[in-house]
């Protein structure tokens, strides 16, 4: 929390403000107390929204929406004039994690605790349909933890039951991985109660497992696997097997009520029913909070009357709910004001904000973390160089050396450095679980370049990946033999025990056939080794194309082989992990034509990167290798995400939320997210290469590519 600014107002209703929690481009949110002395979470929206009719048309049906409500298990709203010229609500201060904060933070909830927080969330939904609305955007994101039980959140998009949607035609409403299949069609019947039992259940799913029954990745994606796809609950404890499975069945009159739901789960636990790290978390909140003095006054309040139209009615909104979270700001959206630095004559020395570098240096993936450190340093030095920016860049350097227990270790203590804005990394894939941990909680945004971003996203809010998912892998073959060399019989071969994330790739390819074709599989048995055998049978299904789903490039050059020798003459495709010179080596002139896709382009190739080349060049004495571009566009994306912000916003937790709403054209490729999803958009993600005369040639950004 932070002190008030000389502009902010000293009350606001009746509540007499103690500091701010965040401060954004929708308004400002604050600490305060109430005329009776309790803890109060305040919104103030900013004036240029509230004059938005649609915008304060939103902030009232939400008020009207949850106006009725007064259940235990829901942060009703204590205070509210939403007719002020700035409008604003206060809620009771819940210093309590969100559950995505929570399970990202400290992993998956002991059965006990998961069987609680289903008994309670069924409950406010009980409520919540007997006055006749359904929420329908139940997710980790709107439940908070409180010592005492879970508090469901945000009714901003709530409904009467039965009543039509006020949103665009074929609008999807709700949270990819959480909303029912019902509600995912669009178009479809309108929204029920049916529809948040089922969204309960991928809650309790992810309460349990640390991850959705549906996945992650990019959002259409999932919605068609919860439309299409039974839910993933291998990982769930047999005890809540039956309760979370009865939630996610598909047609909505199989689910049961709020009420049977609670019978299913059985007896909730009273007091003590978090584990100890997060009580002990929620207890160090309450502490900081209670023992906040009174500010001082600031200027004089113009805003003080008793709050007109909604005094003292109990509501659920979800601006005044994600306050109540505790963590300073920890899910407001914030959007800056811009840098506003003037020249450097008139704003002083400026201040210098670091960067880490977690990388494997030392070990067997040193060459990839070589690039990294090789392609931030320049950037910051470009950076530094210029006399327009509003503060210099410093890179902290740490080596894991590609051993997972060591990566651990080394984001823990990176994350506990307080001048620290940043992480990118690691290089080593295995090791991406345990660093993200450390740094959601520590509100450290983290930037993934060369490893491909986890499907379960979701988990950890203050990861960025600027590689997609595994399985957007298969979008450059996709487009080439749908657009470019058309092949209605796409043959795969998925490599066994060398399969590796390639199996997604597989995945996808059976569910979007190229040219709207069919796919067939032939899966390579562990340990196997008979690649005739499979091109051979490839050949005799009239294969018009073939993807080699593994990533060893020596057995992808075998294959290679065996499939020139089989005759076969059609498009062959492979993943980045196999498109190494063991490739070349082992298939010899069968690796002539094959062609990969990737997530890392080349440079040299790039008549815009000619600058960052020949600096390579002049610095290293050689041109700069794999993923050395992608490092440097991950050092702009940061450094245009801080500048976005005003000082006052320039800190870990404005960074981890601005960075996934900045957009930036990066020498690889553009770099955009989807700012509710943090997914990676767009489709100039991925790249193509051919191989030919023993080397691999760049084509270009896969949608570039139109010719064979």
């Amino acid at each position: 929390m932070r002190p008030l600014l000389p502009a902010d107002p000293s009350v606001v209703g009746g509540h007499r403000l103690l500091g701010r929690l965040g401060s954004g481009g929708m308004g400002t949110v604050y600490l305060g107390r109430s005329p009776a002395g309790a803890l109060v979470a305040v919104k103030v929206i900013r004036a240029d929204h509230a004059a938005d009719p649609a915008f304060r048309a939103r902030f009232r049906r939400e008020a009207e929406a949850a106006g009725g409500l007064s259940g235990r298990w829901v942060v009703p709203v204590v205070a509210a004039d939403p007719e002020a010229p700035e409008p604003w609500l206060a809620t009771p201060f819940v210093p309590g994690p969100a559950l995505s904060e929570a399970v990202g933070g400290y992993g998956p909830l002991p059965v006990a605790a998961v069987r609680t927080l289903g008994v309670r969330l069924a409950q406010a939904l009980a409520e919540v349909h007997a006055a006749g609305l359904v929420h329908r955007d139940v997710k980790p994101g709107n439940v908070l933890l409180a010592p005492d039980g879970p508090r469901l959140i945000d009714f901003g998009i709530a409904r009467a039951a039965g009543a039509p949607t006020l949103t665009a035609v074929d609008a999807v409403v709700g949270t990819p991985g959480y909303l029912p299949p019902e509600q995912a069609r669009p178009g479809g019947p309108v929204p029920g109660p049916a529809g948040d039992v089922f969204s309960l259940g991928c809650v309790l799913a992810y309460a349990a497992t640390g991850r959705g029954p549906f996945g992650g990745g990019h959002p259409a994606a999932v919605v068609f696997r919860t439309v299409h796809d039974e839910p993933v609950l291998d990982a769930l404890p047999a005890e809540l097997l039956g309760a979370v499975s009865a939630c996610l069945v598909k047609d909505p009159a199989g689910r049961p009520t709020p009420e049977a739901l609670g019978a299913l789960l059985g007896p909730a636990q009273g007091a003590d029913w978090l584990p100890g790290p997060l009580a002990r978390l929620i207890a160090e909140r309450s502490t900081r909070a209670l023992e906040l003095p009174v500010a001082e006054p600031t200027r004089v309040d113009t805003a003080a009357p008793a709050p007109r139209g909604l005094p003292r009615r109990r509501l659920l909104t979800g601006g005044a709910a994600l306050l109540a979270v505790g963590a300073p700001g920890a899910w407001f959206a914030l959007r800056g004001t811009g840098g506003g630095a003037g020249p450097p004559a008139e704003r002083g020395p400026l201040p210098t904000l670091t960067f880490a570098l977690q990388a494997d240096l030392s070990g067997p993936g040193r060459a990839v973390g070589q690039a990294h450190e090789r392609g931030m340093r320049l950037a910051m030095d470009a950076h530094n160089a210029r006399e327009d920016v509003p503060f210099r860049l410093a890179l902290r350097v740490a080596d894991d050396g590609g051993d997972s227990a060591r990566a651990e270790q080394t984001a823990g203590q990176l994350a506990a450095e307080p001048g620290l804005f940043a992480l990118v990394g690691p290089t080593l894939e295995t090791a991406v679980t345990a660093v993200a941990a450390r740094c959601t909680a520590a509100d450290l945004t983290q930037v993934l370049v060369s490893v491909p971003t986890p499907d379960w996203l979701s988990d950890w809010r203050t990861l960025c990946g600027t590689a997609p998912s595994a399985s957007q892998l298969v979008l450059p073959m996709l487009h080439y033999l749908t657009r470019v060399r058309p092949a209605r019989r796409t043959g795969v071969v998925e490599d066994g025990p060398d399969a590796g994330s390639a199996w997604q790739v597989t995945r996808a390819l059976e569910q979007s056939p190229p040219a709207q074709g069919t796919v067939t599989v032939h899966r390579m048995p562990a340990g196997g080794s008979d690649f005739a055998a499979a091109a051979r049978a490839l050949v005799g299904a009239q294969a018009e194309a073939v993807v080699f789903a593994g990533t060893s490039p020596e057995r992808a050059g075998r294959f290679a082989r065996a499939l020139a020798e089989a005759g076969f003459q059609g498009p062959r495709m492979g993943v980045q992990q196999a498109m190494e010179p063991a490739f070349l080596t082992a298939a010899g002139p069968a690796s002539e034509g094959w062609l990969f896709s990737s997530f890392y382009g080349d440079p040299l190739a790039v008549p815009a990167a000619a600058g960052f080349v020949s600096a390579h060049r002049a610095a290293y004495g050689e041109p700069p290798a794999r993923w050395a571009a992608e490092a440097y566009d991950a050092v702009g994306l940061l450094a245009t995400a801080l500048a976005g912000l005003d000082q006052e916003s320039r800190e870990r937790g404005g960074l981890s939320r601005r960075v996934f709403r900045t957009t930036y054209q990066g020498l690889a490729k553009p770099l955009a997210f989807d700012a509710t999803t943090r997914v990676l958009t767009g489709n100039r993600t991925a790249h193509l290469f051919r191989a030919g005369s023993g080397a691999f040639h760049y084509l270009g950004l896969y949608p570039d590519v139109t010719s064979a």
